[in-house]
């Protein structure tokens, strides 16, 4: 199982490769779009990370994606340049996820 990323900032992409995780920088919900598809088509790919302002600019197309496909997981990532402090993200996908606030 591989690792992609779709970022909307280059720094948050250099940090991740050296890693090990391949990815692309995007900025326009096209490019999203066309990204997040090209993802989904590969089979070596599990697990796609989607920086949290891309997920904001193009909600329905992530989120519609989520529900309709069981491979890759799709998951929302805070980087450094987010507005939002990662331990509320953290909370936040613990009482979605199980149903208790923290």
């Amino acid at each position: 199982m591989k690792y992609f990323l779709i970022s909307d900032n280059v720094d948050t992409l250099a940090g991740m490769r050296l890693v090990g995780v391949r990815g692309v920088v995007v900025h326009e919900p096209e490019e999203m779009n066309q990204a997040l598809e090209k993802a989904c088509a590969d089979p070596e790919i599990g697990l796609v990370l989607i920086t949290d302002k891309l997920v904001a600019k193009c909600a329905d197309v992530v989120f519609a994606y989520k529900l309709n496909r069981k491979r890759p997981l799709i998951v929302e990532m805070p980087d450094r340049h987010s507005d939002t402090n990662p331990g509320d993200s953290i909370r936040r996908y613990i009482s979605e996820a199980v149903g208790v606030k923290i």
